[in-house]
């Protein structure tokens, strides 16, 4: 018998992983795509060829290049290109992280801690090797200096400390939280002996030292910086990075708004534009003769990720905004069945989930997976969860926005809103508020709601302001309501928190713009967190998206589910289309490709 289970015990570890043995990679659930020794991920060219430049755009200005911390503006690019990672996801998984920095992960069952073994040729730009100390010091000066994102994300960390002349280890505190070493993957790695004696919490415009494929070279703040490629890039021939990051240079230029910033793309200032507006699409690009003779071209690209959430998003510390009556009565007066057809050229589907696009959102009525999750929590969450799958309220074209107005009138008059002299009052005061906008191109949108507000007796003012003066409101919760969105990957994990948690609502700079405070939602982030396995993870998410969509945190706007690009025919790029969207930086430029041959 105990040869028998003996051999037993040696063909179950010839045939799975070791509990704890180093590994190349780690998925959230099972198995990494990917296995050891691969040579290259399956949406890169890995002969690309490397030379030329990529020239792209922003708008606003910046002025600072430390973009790790709530103050200042930093510029595109920058965490991106300069800064890199213990390991790195792939763009065609849900969420499996390989390594970068790190040559493995070990890591045991239930993922209580997390070991990676950082490579010897790891390098920062100046070439001091990377330490197990700088990984140590950046999770350390991240929570305790960083962004208050940074706080909430490696809350889970009881301690990091080093283990080996190139090892270091997580503890995690009690909990069942298996994405934390996927999280610390993901962790920006910092120099501790570049910041040593300087003040990280401070904007700067130091050239800052990094360990990627990029350096910042010449920059003028609010006009243009240029990342300039290492030549001597120690990871260029990982597996991980190969056929990546071709370009010599990457520069951005900086424009006032999107209108100059499209004349100057055709003008031929820059390469390459991403899409944000609809009508730009359908009607901006037709005189531009570089399409007409295939100097340039306009793609339309269909992705498969999840496209989260868009929306006009209430602030919930305001009093006005208490009652989920008066959330939802204010839905009825945004008119998104008309937007679409006049504003977006058809061009938008309507948000209705928080993961939408993608098999987390909630459809119909809960599963019993679902329930599972919602029934110990039904006297804390509204009855509609259960009874009612979640549309946001629509439109008939031939009935316009009135019957949505009499029903919008009915909730607020529940609620205690009565119209005296054409005005919304209650308690002697008037429904008044101010709507934020940073962009001009959202009046368009943001002018017929109002118009229907007004309607219901309610006044509403919108604001447009620079882009500095935006981020410091949102970042102090100085604000009515804001256009707001969330992304979301495929795998929702720890950011959750950040989105929607009670602790985060009050921490300014947080991604808790609305400010929700509910105990159910709460419980559902950390049951998110803890999902033990995919199918589990699924349920979770969808509960969550049920109560969050039946408490009326925001009027759902809409979705694209696809990216439209605009760019000088100068670039080749790989044939195949990942899960999470084009791969810009596995393009390449055209002129090094004939200078290759």
């Amino acid at each position: 018998m105990r040869g028998i289970a003996a051999a037993v015990l040696a063909l179950i570890c010839a045939t799975t992983p070791a509990w704890g043995a180093p590994r190349h990679g780690i998925a959230m659930h099972g198995e990494p795509k990917y296995p050891a020794g691969f040579s290259h991920f399956g949406y890169v060219n890995p002969d690309a060829p490397k030379g030329g430049e990529l020239r792209l755009a922003d708008q606003g200005t910046f002025d600072s290049l430390n973009p790790f911390i709530a103050k200042g503006q930093t510029p595109a690019g920058l965490t991106a290109l300069v800064y890199q990672s213990l390991m790195v996801a792939n763009a065609d998984e849900p969420f499996s992280m390989y390594g970068l920095i790190a040559e493995s992960v070990d890591t045991p069952p239930d993922r209580s801690w997390a070991t990676y073994v950082i490579r010897k040729e790891a390098r920062w730009q100046d070439g001091t090797p990377i330490t197990p100390e700088d990984v140590v010091f950046s999770l350390d000066i991240l929570r305790g200096k960083g962004t208050p994102n940074y706080r909430f994300y490696y809350a889970g960390i009881e301690k990091a400390e080093k283990v080996g002349p190139r090892s270091v280890k997580f503890t995690f505190k009690p909990g069942d939280n298996r994405e934390l070493p996927l999280i610390i993957g993901e962790m920006p790695i910092l120099p501790k002996h570049a910041w040593e004696g300087r003040a990280f919490d401070s904007t700067s415009l130091e050239r800052p030292l990094g360990s990627g494929p990029y350096r910042v070279g010449a920059f003028e703040p609010g006009r243009y910086i240029v990342y300039e490629r290492d030549p001597d890039y120690w990871a260029g021939n990982l597996a991980v990075q190969r056929g990546l990051y071709n370009f010599d240079r990457v520069r951005f230029d900086f424009y006032r708004d999107a209108t100059v910033e499209l004349e100057a793309l055709k003008a031929g200032e820059f390469d390459f534009r991403s899409e944000s507006e609809a009508k730009k699409w359908a009607t901006a690009y037709d005189d531009w003769a570089a399409l007409k003779d295939r100097r340039a071209r306009k793609e339309w690209l269909d992705d498969s990720m999840p496209n989260g959430m868009q929306a006009f998003v209430y602030n919930l510390r305001r009093p006005l905004f208490a009652d989920a009556r008066v959330r939802r009565a204010l839905a009825y007066a945004f008119d998104f069945e008309w937007t679409n057809a006049t504003l977006f050229y058809g061009q938008y589907r309507r948000s209705d989930s928080y993961f939408a696009h993608s098999e987390l959102a909630a459809t119909g009525l809960p599963g019993p997976d679902e329930l599972k999750v919602l029934e110990p929590l039904r006297d804390k969450i509204p009855p509609e969860v259960f009874t009612t799958p979640y549309q946001p309220p629509a439109t008939d074209p031939a009935t316009g926005i009135r019957p949505n107005l009499r029903v919008a009138m009915k909730l607020l008059e529940e609620a205690g809103w009565r119209v005296v002299d054409g005005k919304l009052v209650k308690d002697g005061k008037p429904f008044r508020f101010e709507i934020l906008l940073v962009q001009p191109a959202f009046e368009r949108v943001t002018l017929p709601f109002v118009r229907n507000l007004a309607r219901l007796g309610i006044e509403a003012r919108v604001r447009t302001v620079d882009s500095t003066q935006y981020t410091n409101r949102l970042r102090d919760f100085d604000f009515d309501m804001v256009v707001g969105s969330w992304g979301q990957s495929a795998s929702p994990g720890n950011e959750q928190a950040m989105f929607w948690s009670s602790q985060a609502a009050d921490q300014p700079g947080s991604r808790n713009v609305g400010g929700i405070k509910n105990p159910a939602v709460d419980t559902l982030v950390d049951l998110v967190i803890s999902a033990p396995d995919r199918e589990q993870l699924v349920a979770r998410t969808r509960a969550l998206d049920r109560v969050l969509l039946w408490n009326h945190y925001v009027i759902p706007q809409w979705y694209l589910g696809a990216s439209r690009l605009a760019y000088w025919d100068k670039f080749g790029h790989p044939p195949e289309v990942p899960m999470k969207g084009y791969q810009l930086f596995a393009w390449w430029a055209k002129s090094a490709e004939k200078k290759g041959k």
